[in-house]
């Protein structure tokens, strides 16, 4: 089965591609781009598209690989051997499955989601080489091997905030999702609201180009900004003219936009020079 896109999700020809080439090759699908550009919520649409579960694991700083196989709550068991409680005599009970043990054991192909994996320790994807490569891990404490019943569909999302080692990005196929064109932009935010009027979206479209193209800018709207912006908009009933004559400084609702002072003070002062 191919990916086409969903009615929710604009995928352009590349990135259909991408996903598709993930699938053929059997090999973890690694995006990067812009934080607010969709790579989370590609996973979700894929499963959707392509009627499968989905598992999810979300990286923090702390994460280790482990912890998306299994872990060992030895806590739990010396609690139970306390009370007295016969779970304790059974390891098993002890063991919590992880996003790859789920992703493996489903009875159908999954779609695995490793959300910002560079958010992890420099060390975390090589720690999982092993297991993508071969679809399978021992459980030390059971002596049990689990392998896949099926080949999940992996997608690992990256901000760029480190680099990923040679022999993780040689496993995978990389896609780097590009800030859409206007029109890819125009047709997203038609999927989201399918009433906007021509004037509100061409002023809207027209005011959120001019603060992404500010020279200078720290931190460029994303989006995912410009749809809660849009929500804004409509919900406050906002003019078209007064989304279309204000300057970049004074747009209105601008706090969906533009999320830190430094960036404010800069529009602050392209007004003042403008003026």
């Amino acid at each position: 089965m191919q990916f086409i896109g969903t009615e929710r999700y604009i995928a352009t020809e590349d990135l259909r591609l991408a996903v598709n080439a993930a699938l053929t090759l059997e090999r973890p699908l690694l995006l990067k781009g812009e934080p607010g550009t969709g790579k989370t919520l590609l996973a979700e649409e894929v499963a959707t598209a392509l009627g499968r579960p989905l598992m999810q694991w979300h990286i923090k700083s702390s994460t280790k690989a482990q912890q998306g196989l299994y872990e060992y709550d030895a806590v739990s068991r010396l609690r139970d051997s306390q009370l007295g409680d016969e779970r304790v005599h059974h390891i098993a009970n002890y063991i919590v499955k992880g996003a790859l043990w789920h992703a493996f054991e489903s009875e159908v192909p999954a779609v695995l989601l490793i959300d910002e994996i560079d958010k992890a320790d420099i060390e975390f994807p090589n720690d999982l080489l092993r297991e993508i490569d071969r679809m399978e891990f021992h459980v030390y404490e059971t002596q049990q091997t689990i392998k896949a019943t099926h080949r999940p569909l992996i997608i690992i999302t990256s901000n760029n905030e480190k680099e990923l080692p040679d022999a993780f990005l040689r496993r995978c196929f990389f896609h780097y999702i590009r800030f859409p064109d206007e029109q890819t932009l125009s047709d997203i935010v038609h999927v989201h609201f399918p009433q906007l009027s021509d004037d509100l979206l061409h002023a809207a479209l027209s005011s959120f180009n001019a603060l992404r193209s500010a020279p200078g800018i720290k931190k460029k709207p994303s989006t995912s900004e410009l749809l809660d912006w849009l929500t804004l908009l409509l919900s406050h009933d906002i003019a078209v003219e007064a989304v279309r004559s204000a300057d970049q400084a004074h747009t209105p609702l601008i706090g969906a936009l533009i999320k830190n002072e430094q960036d404010l003070a800069l529009l602050d002062r392209i007004a003042r020079y403008g003026r």
